[in-house]
This record gives structure tokens, sequence and C-alpha cells, in this order.
């Protein structure tokens, strides 16, 4: 299942979502939705109680619903059990809370928004912008992070017309094409960075973003070019797409007398740089 997990807030409190691509669906913590309804002091246990009430009385709803990794407060992926909407509409009619009806509206509301995203990509551009912004990052790396995003669809998209499966093939002419302009594997390039599941891009500077796209709209077109038929041919195209990124990334280094692949995280990035602006501004004045 290929999911993306998001946490959405009702009434300021959290709740831990997931959409999964393929069933185009969304899937919430049910330990999160028992504790916004019930103000329970352990809604794990909450749960615990309920789900095996449910099984006693034969409730299938209770029974289809599965396990999903998703971000604990500590910060670790844990699993926990997960309900689509349809599903967690017939287990929260189990649960006498006044707020019922207010999150069942909610939830419809959450479903709706993702429904209009995807029939209008500029809404989920917009979203994207203001996760971003949220977080701390520049204007400028946010603009320079949503194009990128579009540069490596365009890349996808040829891939799977030129006969690449998705997962480890993708990942594989990934690597290859890190390896060419940055010298780093995915692996090795989060490694410098300090980085665990956090997402390499998401933590590229505004230089690394902007080489690692030349590597990857270098390697659409060359794929265009060469038609590869093959995953042997396609590794060929990204090796060449990414070579024409690192001849820029050592011309620039040239010229500035420092290294582009960085192992600062764009957010540290910024974070460093600002007292210098400030040290500018201080002399300016």
């Amino acid at each position: 299942m290929g999911t993306k997990e998001a946490i959405k807030l009702f009434e300021e409190k959290r709740v831990r979502t997931a959409w999964d691509d393929e069933q185009e669906k969304w899937y919430f913590s049910i330990v999160d939705v028992v504790d916004v309804l019930t103000d329970s002091a352990d809604p794990t246990a909450y749960w615990r109680k309920l789900k095996q009430r449910l099984k006693a009385e034969g409730n299938e709803t209770v029974t289809n619903c599965h396990g999903l990794k998703m971000k604990a407060l500590d910060g670790k992926m844990r699993l926990t059990d997960v309900a689509d909407t349809e599903q967690l509409f017939r287990i929260i009619q189990s649960i006498p809370s006044p707020k019922a009806e207010p999150f069942k509206r909610w939830m419809a509301q959450v479903a709706a928004e993702r429904i209009d995203q995807m029939q209008d990509p500029e809404l989920s551009i917009h979203q994207a912008m203001a996760d971003y912004k949220r977080l701390g990052y520049s204007d400028n790396w946010i603009n320079q992070r949503l194009k990128s995003i579009e540069i490596r669809k365009d890349l996808t998209d040829q891939w799977r017309q030129h006969n690449v499966e998705e997962g480890v093939q993708y990942a594989t002419l990934t690597d290859i094409i890190y390896q060419a302009w940055a010298g780093k594997t995915a692996k090795e390039y989060k490694r410098y960075k300090g980085l665990k599941k956090e997402n390499l891009r998401d933590n590229m500077t505004n230089e690394e973003l902007v080489l690692n796209m030349l590597a990857e709209l270098s390697t659409t077109s060359i794929t265009k070019a060469k038609d590869p038929q093959n995953l042997e041919e396609n590794m060929q195209c990204a090796a060449e797409g990414g070579e024409v990124a690192r001849v820029a990334r050592e011309q620039l280094e040239s010229k500035t007398g420092r290294d582009v692949v960085s192992p600062l995280s764009a957010k540290r990035f910024f974070e460093a740089q600002q007292p210098t602006e400030r040290l500018g501004e201080a002399e300016e004045e």
C-alpha cells in the first residue's frame, strides 16, 4: 500500500491519517479518534476494550481493520490500528460522545478536500506551500522544491513509459543519478546530512535542489532522445543525466571555492544564514 502520512487537527487535537494512492482512500488512527471523542485518560485501553466487545458481538468492521505504522508522540514509527472512512463511521456509532456528529462532518470534509486536490492539482500545490512555510522554509526554497516535484514527476513518467518498474528499479536509477552528480548514493547522502527517515529532497539546500533538478531534467531529455527499452539502457541515461549536473557542480565549486554538497539540512542551512544576514543589516545601518 503506497501511503502518505499526514496529521490533521480536530479542535486542536491531532489525528494521524494516511492517504492510500492505490485505493484512493483515507485511513485514520482509531486511537486518535477515540482520544478526540472520549477525552479518555487512556484512549489505547479504551479502544482495546471496545474492540474486544465489538469482536465478541461479531462486528465485521473491527475484524477488517488493519494496522499501519505511524509516527507516535515519541517520534518512533509504531504499528497502530487504522480504519478507512466507512469503517470509522461504524466504529463511531459505538462510542457515546457529543462530538460524534461534528467529527463525522470533519471526516467528510477531509475526504472532500483530497478529492478536490486530485481534481485540481493547484490546490495540492497551495497545500504543500503552506506546509513548507509552516516548517520554516524560505519562499525561494519552497518555489524550487515545488519545481523539483514537477521535474521528478516528468522523469518518473518517462521511466514508466520505458519499462521501468516502480520500487526497486526507480530507487536504483535515482541512486545512479545521485552518485553521478553528487558522488553519493541516496543512503550515503542521507547519512552525510544526518538524516534517518526524513525526505532527502526536503533537506537539500537551494544549490543542491537546483543541481538535482538539472540532473533529473537532463535524464528526462536523454531518455526521450535515446528511447531506452530495458533497465540497463535506462541506467545509462540516468548516469549521463547525472553527469550533466556533475559538470555544473564542479564549475560552480571552482568559482566559489566551496563544496556544494552540504552536510546541512535545508532548514539548518537557513538557520545558519540568519546571523550573517542580521550582521549585514547592522553594517548597512
